[in-house]
């Protein structure tokens, strides 16, 4: 899935990430596991809340790099 997100219309950080789902853009969200839950737990809410599915990512440097970024990252989305 982490491939999708290389190669795929995407968007990177906590805001972005909140408006591409209450925008109903947003497929699929990745969280890393070694993010703060206090910055992760609001958007693993709002995806229940609105049916959009979460996978969970090992690392915050794992994440960034998979959205080519140089630094970690606790919230992505893979847009529809």
């Amino acid at each position: 899935m982490l491939t999708q997100l290389k190669q795929g219309a995407k968007v990177v950080g906590v805001k972005q990430t909140r408006r591409a789902i209450d925008d109903g853009r947003a497929a699929v969200v990745f969280l890393a596991q070694d993010a703060d839950p206090a910055v992760t737990a609001p958007v693993e809410a709002l995806c229940a809340e609105k049916g959009v599915p979460v996978e969970q990512v090992a690392q915050m440097k794992e994440l960034g790099s998979a959205c080519g970024i140089a630094v970690g990252s606790a919230v992505a989305a893979l847009l529809h």
